[in-house]
């Protein structure tokens, strides 16, 4: 019984078969987990960058109609007319302050974003400052990750409603009018 055990047992030890299915079975969780976070980081990425040229465009429109104030909805429209992130109006925040450029003063560290799992508040500061005044204005939008589970996903700073928030700044000077 023993022997044939052996027999058996060598038999097993010297059989290649199955050899690169042990290796898949390794490696293609891996692959298709680094596929996962590429698709992942390069959404964020467009949705960033989106967000950032709809930001630009809005404020350019602003320094080039001088004189012009658009309300918070107009600003929202012109920024999500760049297709940022999906329900766009109902997922961007935006806010504007004046900055003195002799007595500066950082931006709170703490950035106004919409949250879904929330009732929903109206813009966090919007004021166009007067002549020759230093306008910072900074948009949070709020996206649905793609994959949720996967560790770059769990490193992101995620609300109540499992939603990621994308944030991109500028300045413009207001000019005379």
């Amino acid at each position: 019984m023993i022997a044939r055990i052996a027999t058996y047992l060598r038999a097993f030890r010297r059989n290649e078969d199955g050899n690169a299915v042990v290796e898949f079975a390794l490696l293609v969780p891996i692959f298709i987990f680094f596929m996962m976070a590429a698709v992942e980081v390069g959404l964020m990425s467009i949705r960033n960058t989106m967000l950032e040229r709809g930001l630009d465009q809005t404020v350019r429109w602003i320094r080039l109609n001088t004189g012009a104030a658009p309300t918070h909805a107009e600003l929202k429209q012109m920024i999500c007319s760049h297709e940022v992130v999906p329900d766009c109006m109902e997922n961007l925040q935006l806010e504007m302050v004046r900055r003195d450029i002799r007595n500066w003063q950082d931006m709170p560290s703490e950035v106004s974003c919409s949250d879904r799992s929330l009732e929903v508040q109206p813009m966090a500061n919007l004021s166009f400052g007067s002549d020759n005044e230093l306008m910072i204005l900074r948009a949070c939008a709020k996206y649905q990750p793609i994959f949720p589970s996967t560790w770059f996903t769990s490193e992101l700073t995620l609300d109540e409603a499992g939603d990621a928030h994308l944030i991109a700044m500028t300045a413009f000077v207001q000019e005379p009018r």
